[in-house]
């Protein structure tokens, strides 16, 4: 069994302050593959400690240096992303395949599109042309705490560590302690690109003992945060006393909205993978699809078709199958709300409660699709973080938009139609951060983010550079 019971505190591994040790479990088997510590407060300290010494001569180190140990970062993590695909893998379920092309490519993505937007990022200028004497002038906010998911954990650290670094701030990371290994690995790719001491620090640990002695640290001068809605309030309310800044990616319900005039197998079919991928353990994934009446029970009959299709699989094999819940307390709220909705009177097309056939342990769900779902339905109101399809029938254009919006979430929105006028239409109407049309990719360097519940902030490109940089405007500049 691994032992990574360290913290990466100022350049080093340091032992924590008490013994608190974790076993880590493979989601696959049940089986603990590697113990960690959990921290504390006093470990808290002696991290931001660190990060508060490094700032001031790492806010001095010119731009083109900063961007130079990022490049270094992007090398190392190039060279070992086979290493990181086997520890997502490992850590929280994801098929192999998934780990490798999705997962941990996330985080080189990231990470190279970050050193892109940095070097054209103008962190100096004037005002206008009017107010040359203007000037406006963006600056590191200083040390930053960030927390981070077990969902795509890669993705959410290369997020928020590559342009708080890049600017100029230090940080604390703290990982999800149900999947913890790949930050880990991440921290040594940090230590081998040469970063200095105190840049960057990471203390593994709950939320109880970490996360919160984070948000309540006077020396932290922002939270970034990403993870459940409630989690999220306890991060804003903990940083309420020191007035942080405070980022937060949180919740989604996210509507898929078919239109009687989109290429209805193309759109079901690319919806339904959608909903599924990564063991539907995604904050934007569209679990609500809205299907306009007159192609509704066709596109009932291909969902059930495809959902019935779907293969669940050990994610150690190669393939595109669905691999397991990252946890027994996932696996149980899934199966639990599957059972609501059949309570409720949601009819159940495919999967449902139990594991699929052929397993009699590990975290594994089938595959499920309810329809003739009502807005007021716990499975329509409530993320299940899991592979589940609501799917709810409409009669217009005006009644799909006030569905989608029906939520106190607004992360995603999806729209599917063969008419471009109307995709502008709906688009402007959806109340979410995100909205992608007949399946759009989003551009490298769009933000990412959401309305209401789902957040505060965005992170990805110039905006999430943004997020981790305060504003000077000073007048009577020399010209």
């Amino acid at each position: 069994m691994l032992r990574r019971t360290d913290f990466y505190i100022d350049g080093k591994w340091v032992a924590p302050t008490a013994p608190r040790e974790l076993e880590v479990v493979n989601p696959a088997d049940e089986q603990p593959f590697a113990v960690i510590s959990l921290g504390a407060a006093a470990d808290v300290d002696k991290a931001v400690a660190a990060a508060r010494r490094a700032f001031g001569p790492w806010a001095a180190t010119p731009l083109d240096q900063r961007v130079g140990l990022l490049e270094k970062l992007l090398d190392v993590y190039n060279a070992r992303a086979d290493e990181m695909a086997k520890a997502i893998s490992s850590e929280m379920g994801a098929p192999l395949k998934l780990a490798i092309e999705e997962q941990a490519a996330a985080g080189s993505y990231h990470i190279k599109n970050f050193i892109r937007t940095l070097k054209a990022f103008a962190f100096d200028h004037a005002l206008d042309e009017r107010y040359p004497q203007e000037r406006i002038i963006r600056e590191p906010i200083g040390v930053c705490g960030l927390i981070t998911p077990w969902n795509w954990p890669m993705n959410q650290v290369a997020l928020k560590v590559v342009p708080a670094v890049g600017v100029g701030c230090t940080v604390v990371l703290k990982p999800s302690e149900i999947a913890p290994m790949s930050s880990l690995l991440f921290a040594e790719f940090m230590d081998e690109a040469g970063f200095p001491a105190g840049v960057f620090n990471l203390v593994n640990g709950d939320g109880l003992g970490v996360g919160e002695a984070m948000s309540r640290h006077p020396d932290i001068d922002m939270m970034s945060f990403t993870g459940s809605t409630r989690a999220g309030v306890a991060v804003t309310k903990g940083s309420a006393d020191t007035v942080k800044r405070v980022t937060l990616e949180l919740g989604g319900k996210s509507p898929n909205l078919v239109f009687a005039d989109a290429d209805l197998e193309d759109a079901v079919m690319r919806g339904l993978d959608h909903c599924f991928e990564n063991t539907g353990q995604s904050c934007n994934a569209p679990t609500r699809m809205l299907v306009e009446r007159p192609v509704y029970d066709r596109a009932v009959e291909i969902a059930e078709r495809h959902a019935k299709a779907a293969k669940v699989g050990n994610p150690a094999e190669d393939g595109g199958h669905i691999g397991p819940l990252v946890s027994q307390a996932q696996f149980d709220k899934v199966q639990g709300l599957i059972e609501i909705g059949i309570k409720e009177g949601a009819r159940l097309l495919a999967g449902g409660p139990g594991r699929p056939e052929g397993f009699n342990r590990g975290y594994y769900v089938r595959p499920t699709v309810f329809a003739d779902v009502t807005s007021e339905m716990t499975i329509a109101r409530e993320e299940i973080f899991g592979p589940v399809l609501a799917m709810i029938p409409f009669e217009t254009e005006e009644e799909a938009i006030r569905i989608a919006n029906d939520t106190p979430y607004g992360l995603a929105s999806y729209v599917q139609t063969g008419d471009p006028e109307r995709a502008r239409r709906v688009s402007r109407q959806l109340q979410a951060g995100m909205v992608q049309v007949n399946g759009a990719s989003r551009a490298p360097g769009s933000p990412f983010g959401g309305y209401k519940q789902s957040g505060l902030g965005r992170e990805g490109g110039k905006f999430g550079i943004e997020d981790f940089l305060e504003i000077k405007a000073v007048s009577g500049w020399p010209t």
